[in-house]
């Protein structure tokens, strides 16, 4: 990831105009259908394309050989090794959810998300759909958050970064921009304007959400609860099922709660008066799933959608 302080380039500018322009779903689709493919030369040359290009680290993964998957979307989204990623386990720690790096990190000015430098957007726009969860947007206002993005060659699962109870959940349709540093400098609300999904949790007084956006080439998305959620077709916003047949509601820190099918971002957000950021977690900065990034706090403010 970069920062263009003189401003964006020529080049950063035709490939933002270019997202506008090209059909993002349809391309998303494509690739969807492409990375499942089990047919062996089909999908060899795609993880072959990748290792060449990305180089990820596969030391850590329960099968180490590439070409052992299946197709290239079981290759991307490899369970690790346990103990692979360790989870801090003090009580007063929040850890990373991801692995990745991250974007942007701090506390919401009033209902204001930061995404890049002169650029913010709102819990609203980024939570609520057809006003239907406006009480949970109050809940989180004045709190914090982190952005947290998953490049290619990062682990593509999503744990949890406190143990929590799923309180709601819901999919908000939107368009496929690419999540990047260049794109999220130049589209104003990007992560209010993609299509993502949202899980609301509850720890006693906690409450803390996770968005996952989807982006360019990201054509699904899922949770442990619900499957996988996109594509879907309509796009219609719709709430998702708290159903405890697939996986229990309550899950403990650390635990797998989604993927990610092709990479994007992961926004964590929590109430006011819950966490402190951890004094070394800056914007730019890599964390891993497990990793300490804030401390709870003593005094806990209850939310309620």
């Amino acid at each position: 990831m970069s920062t263009h302080d003189s401003g964006p380039t020529l080049r950063d500018r035709l490939f933002v105009a270019l997202q506008y322009a090209i059909p993002q779903h349809f391309l998303s689709r494509l690739v969807y259908r492409l990375t499942r493919s089990r047919t062996p030369g089909v999908k060899n040359a795609l993880i072959k394309s990748f290792m060449r290009g990305f180089s990820p680290d596969m030391s850590d993964a329960v099968q180490p050989d590439p070409l052992a998957y299946a197709s290239f979307n079981e290759f991307f989204t490899r369970p690790l090794r346990p103990g692979a990623r360790p989870i801090d386990p003090n009580d007063s720690v929040l850890v990373s959810p991801v692995d990745g790096a991250i974007s942007q990190i701090g506390r919401l000015d009033g209902s204001q998300i930061m995404q890049a430098k002169g650029h913010s957007y709102s819990l609203e726009a980024l939570l609520d759909f057809r006003g239907a969860q406006a009480g949970w947007s109050s809940g989180f206002a004045d709190g914090c958050f982190a952005t947290l993005y998953l490049a290619p060659f990062n682990y593509h699962r999503i744990h949890m970064p406190l143990g929590g109870t799923l309180r709601a959940a819901w999919y908000v349709p939107g368009q496929l921009f690419s999540v990047n540093s260049v794109t999220a400098a130049a589209v104003p609300g990007l992560f209010a304007r993609n299509e993502r999904v949202v899980c609301v949790f509850e720890d006693g007084p906690r409450l803390f959400a996770m968005v996952l956006v989807g982006a360019l080439f990201v054509g699904s998305m899922e949770t442990v609860w619900h499957g996988e959620i996109t594509p879907r077709s309509p796009r219609e916003a719709m709430e998702l099922p708290l159903d405890p047949t697939r996986a229990p509601l309550r899950l403990q820190k650390g635990e797998e709660m989604g993927r990610f099918n092709m990479g994007s971002t992961v926004i964590l957000i929590t109430a006011p008066d819950t966490i402190d950021w951890l004094s070394n977690m800056n914007g730019g900065g890599g964390v891993s799933v497990g990793q300490p990034l804030a401390r709870l706090r003593g005094r806990m403010m209850a939310a309620h959608g």
